[in-house]
């Protein structure tokens, strides 16, 4: 199979696999790595030594995330009409935005495709294409925030050994992606919305709190004794549906072997470190190589190596800074 087959079947639940076939220069650096292995060592116990912790893009990524949705309560209680409505769909100057997992399970329910919801769905479509599509987990999405907090104090009660995470199968994703679409075609309702923690949350902060914010709080209480980020790892369909999208984008996350003591630092802070497995010796097949269509964009990878081995990129031109 191709790299790309086998990152959108990673992003669907399989298991990544060592490549077939490794480049003459991937295959000289780590004989080079392997050869002089004491300064190999010394390199990176430096490096790492000398790293200063950084949250440049998380940073970022939370100021951009905070300012989107501060800007829908702002337009709603000034009535001021920049952004309306909430983040399943809105109208930004007039321009209709329509949530491309909302659009499909609304589609699926009525049966039949609204004019409105074409236009807003084709300008969605072509931002998160950009962007890459799983961007808006972690730039946009109000819970992706809160459950990032929750997320601290899970880590904190397993490093105390008070609670053990529990992992399940990533490919449970893709099965809840095809019950939610089924659901709606057969109800005609579109239930993903109801229990969605994203609109919930949305929703609340814009037009105020209500009983469904309990349901979030169950989900939440669920990460930190359960499972780590457990939404969004294994349920939500909103991630899978923008990883498709984004799949193409010419704005990613690349990585370069050379420049790597394969640590492992990153794949620990990740939200989806299956996309990291190139980092893995005897992983990468090329000498710079993307993550997959699974990767949020969140840059915390980015922020925690020492070497810059991971940075972000707009194919075909340099890194951002």
């Amino acid at each position: 199979m191709s790299r790309f087959t086998d990152l959108f079947m990673g992003m669907l639940g399989a298991t990544p696999k060592k490549p077939e076939k490794v480049s003459e220069k991937v295959q000289k650096i780590m004989f080079l790595k392997y050869e002089d292995k004491d300064r190999y060592i010394k390199e990176k116990l430096h490096a790492r030594a000398h790293h200063a912790t950084s949250h440049k893009w998380r940073n970022r990524r939370w100021a951009v995330l905070i300012a989107t949705n501060l800007l829908f309560v702002l337009s709603f209680s000034l009535d001021i009409q920049i952004l309306e409505g909430a983040l399943t769909a809105s109208r930004f100057v007039g321009f209709h935005l329509i949530d491309l997992n909302s659009a499909l399970q609304v589609t699926l329910a009525h049966k039949y495709v609204i004019v409105n919801l074409l236009i807003g769905t084709f300008t969605v479509f072509l931002l998160w294409v950009l962007l890459g599509g799983r961007t808006f987990c972690s730039w946009v999405c109000p819970y992706h925030l809160v459950a990032e907090w929750f997320e601290a104090l899970h880590l904190k009660l397993v490093e105390k050994k008070i609670v053990t995470d529990h992992e399940f199968h990533r490919g449970a994703r893709t099965v809840f992606w095809i019950l939610f679409a089924l659901m709606a075609l057969i109800t005609g309702y579109t239930v993903f919305e109801t229990v969605s923690p994203t609109g919930i949350l949305s929703r609340a902060l814009i037009y105020g709190p209500g009983l469904a914010l309990g349901w979030v709080f169950l989900l939440l209480l669920f990460e930190v004794f359960w499972s780590r980020r457990a939404w969004c790892r294994y349920i939500c369909p909103i991630g899978l549906t923008y990883g498709v999208v984004g799949a193409i984008s010419p704005l990613r996350v690349s990585y370069n072997v050379e420049r790597c003591f394969h640590e492992g630092d990153c794949r620990k802070v990740c939200l989806v470190p299956h996309v990291l497995d190139v980092t893995i010796k005897g992983r990468a097949a090329e000498e710079n190589m993307s993550l997959g269509p699974d990767c949020t964009r969140c840059g915390l990878c980015v922020d925690i190596c020492p070497t810059d081995a991971l940075r972000y990129e707009i194919k075909g031109l340099s890194k951002l800074l």
